[in-house]
């Protein structure tokens, strides 16, 4: 299945039924009076996250969802029936904007959470609803309230605990692979990963979370050069970011200043993430090498400790995962 993780839609809800002008007329009783029932509600446009959905690309083939329209009231003091509501269900984790992107509407971040996007209209009342001491038989009715129509916008934004960045090639899926059961394409080319990838990692029997790894970011991405930095947004609800530095580089503190960039140019508070770096790939180095790159991280990144790791081995990877694990469970505790 495709991944798509932004989608623009219309949406539309059911107009109210007009109130119904009626008179009671049966045989023996002199003054019937009115009885005219009023109109059906217009039904309504809701959203509901599905923990089954991982992309909005039902919304890529089909943009407009209209909700049924109220039926008209009938004599007898009958109200019409109600309109169909109409439900768009989406992954979890997805954000409603409005048509311009500066209001957010509505954030689907837990299964099964609904939200109300367009209410409809009001059924029209009937004649009967009229009635007065000074106006016995109205010959009026309501028609209906109109529903509310409006363009909106779905953003998706992945649920996960721990997110991995890194330049392209830098080995995040071959490390998210290594940890978790997912399964993402791994090639030796720049851009292999073209949307996130979701994994859990299984670090005891009472100890799991979820890590979310995205394409690469290359200098400029913030201005649109290589992908872009819009896969950001998918690590932007996670607890910590695991910096994935390629240690075959000749200049990683380099690379990790360029991450560094990156993020703050993103804004939305990846900056200020917890963060670790870790140093891939160390199968492929000396021990001389190993050392004189974490020493270089370490100067370079004013005191941070870089851990050395390697995704294909398997070096460093669980010892790391338990750094990333500790920052988690005391985010979830604050």
């Amino acid at each position: 299945m495709k991944f798509l993780d932004q989608a623009k839609v219309h949406i539309k809800s059911g107009k109210g039924g007009p109130g119904s002008v009626s008179f009671r007329r049966e045989k023996f009783i002199e003054f019937g009076g009115p009885d005219g029932g009023g109109g059906g509600k217009g039904g309504d446009v809701i959203a509901e996250a599905a923990a089954a959905l991982n992309t909005l690309i039902d919304y890529r083939y089909r943009q407009h969802f209209t909700a049924g329209n109220g039926r008209g009231g009938a004599g007898r003091n009958r109200t019409g029936a109600g309109g169909k509501d109409i439900v768009m269900r989406m992954p979890v984790g997805t954000q409603i904007f409005d048509e311009d992107q500066t209001m957010l509407l509505a954030d689907l971040d837990q299964p099964g959470k609904r939200v109300m996007l367009a209410r409809g209209g009001d059924g029209g009342f009937g004649n009967a609803h009229y009635k007065s001491a000074t106006n016995q038989a109205p010959r009026k009715a309501g028609k209906g309230w109109p529903g509310e129509e409006r363009a909106i916008i779905l953003r998706l934004k992945l649920i996960a605990d721990m997110g991995l960045v890194g330049l392209p090639n830098a080995g995040k899926s071959t490390f998210l692979a290594s940890c978790t059961a997912a399964r993402p394409k791994i090639a030796d080319y720049p851009f292999t990963t073209l949307a996130p990838h979701l994994g859990v990692a299984r670090l005891s029997d009472d100890v799991s979370f979820v890590l979310a790894d995205i394409p690469g970011l290359i200098k400029g991405a913030h201005e649109g050069h290589g992908l872009g930095d819009r896969f950001l947004g998918h690590v932007e609800r996670t607890r910590v970011l695991i910096h994935l530095i390629d240690g075959t580089r000749d200049d990683v503190v380099t690379a990790a200043q360029i991450l560094q960039a990156e993020l703050k140019a993103y804004g939305h508070g990846l900056a200020e993430k917890p963060q670790l770096v870790a140093l891939n790939k160390c199968d492929a180095l000396s021990v001389d090498e190993k050392k004189a790159k974490l020493a270089a991280l370490k100067r370079g990144l004013r005191g941070c400790t870089p851990h050395p790791v390697s995704a294909v081995t398997g070096e460093g990877v669980k010892e790391l995962l338990w750094e990333a694990w500790k920052i988690i469970d005391n985010k979830k505790d604050a």
